[in-house]
């Protein structure tokens, strides 16, 4: 069955149907905010969480003394899998390896679709929360990631989708606002048209651009604020967190992933790419658990989730020397580190650790199974 299908035809209807019609009602949920930062775009280890050449010194030494370290991470090697920002960032949201079907990814452009259930999915599904208060924060770059919303898992999908906040979204309000005022200049227009149809044409989904109306009302907000024009508004991994902290002040999400990517930077073969961008996630990461320890909605009732969706490796021999992309041992090395409402404090859990462990675990801790998934529940976090 093809994504159109689904959409149109799967999803709760069916699952009504199936019941003789009968509304199952799901409980209010009333367990901690969960916040997942992708620390994305591929990083090794010595950069981030090792003491002696970390670029992110928040995040190792004020954030992990407050919550449970796991520095042995690792990505399976499996055959058919690859150490690619989409796959690494599909394993957290799914708790399973190759949960995906291709897209039509071409070189350095994976185009991916989940075909499990999402985090988001799960959780929706069992209990009773609006779809702006599920948010999965993208970047600008990586247009690819707008599907990883849902999966196509047929007991969930659209219905249970998460919103998304990125600035190919923003543009579809924007253009598609731009065409209901008729303000512009016939060039400007006509520019405007072509610019909305590309955006379009990229996700076929019935769901584009479609938002729900408090999504819609953030970029009206947003709009107002920064303008039109792309100018004013922060741009890269900078864009992410202002995104992550206007939604959490305006939108209020109980379940929040924000896929960082900068480090990627470095395919353009300037190691400092790389090193700085590890060094904007980290104030990034700062700014948000400022905002949540002040905030009195999220204050005490959070946890945060921060892991990368791979690793790299160094080779000197090569013109851009960190790579994730040749499957090599390092790149398959990870790590995760959790904190929060209900959390150990200064605990480092240093056994071998499975990436698919992520996602059943922040499921167990949000009071819902993630049944699809592969890997185990964290055992040693609890406070």
């Amino acid at each position: 069955m093809d994504r159109r299908t689904f959409n149109l035809g799967m999803g709760t209807g069916a699952v009504s149907a199936m019941l003789g019609g009968r509304a199952v009602a799901k409980p209010a949920y009333s367990g901690p905010n969960i916040v997942i930062i992708r620390f994305g775009g591929g990083v090794r280890r010595l950069e981030t969480i090792d003491p002696k050449g970390t670029y992110a010194p928040n995040l190792v030494n004020v954030l992990a003394p407050r919550g449970v370290l796991i520095p042995n991470l690792n990505i399976a090697k499996l055959n058919g899998g690859n150490t690619s920002h989409a796959e690494g960032t599909l394993n957290i949201l799914t708790g399973r390896y190759t949960a995906y079907r291709d897209a039509g990814s071409k070189f350095l452009d994976d185009r991916l679709e989940p075909t499990e259930p999402t985090l988001f999915e799960y959780f929706r599904e069992h209990f009773d929360i609006p779809s702006h208060q599920v948010l999965l924060i993208n970047g600008e770059d990586r247009p690819q990631e707008e599907f990883f919303t849902y999966g196509m898992h047929g007991h969930y999908g659209i219905n249970f989708r998460s919103e998304m906040l990125s600035l190919h979204r923003f543009k579809l309000y924007k253009y598609a606002r731009q065409l209901e005022e008729n303000l512009l200049d016939d060039a400007a227009l006509d520019s405007v048209k072509i610019k909305y149809k590309e955006l379009l044409e990229f996700d076929r989904r019935t769901i584009a651009p479609e938002q729900s109306p408090d999504i819609t009302e953030f970029w009206k907000n947003w709009r107002h604020h920064y303008g039109d024009n792309g100018l004013k508004n922060p741009r890269g991994d900078r864009l992410l967190t202002e995104l992550s902290l206007r939604a959490m002040s305006e939108l209020r999400p109980r379940l929040m992933m924000v896929n960082y990517q900068d480090p990627d930077y470095v395919h353009w073969g300037n190691a400092s790419h790389y090193t700085r961008a590890i060094s904007v996630i980290d104030e990034g990461i700062s700014r948000l658990v400022a905002f949540t320890d002040n905030d009195p909605f999220y204050r005490d009732n959070t946890i945060y989730v921060i892991t990368p969706d791979c690793g790299r490796d160094e080779n000197g021999l090569m013109s851009v020397p960190f790579q994730h992309h040749f499957n090599s041992r390092a790149a398959h090395e990870v790590w995760a580190l959790i904190f929060g409402s209900g959390i150990a404090q200064g605990r480092v859990i240093d056994r071998h650790i499975d990436q698919t462990a992520i996602a059943p675990t922040i499921a167990a801790l949000m009071g819902f199974r993630a049944n699809r998934s592969e890997g185990d529940i964290l055992s040693g976090i609890g406070a």
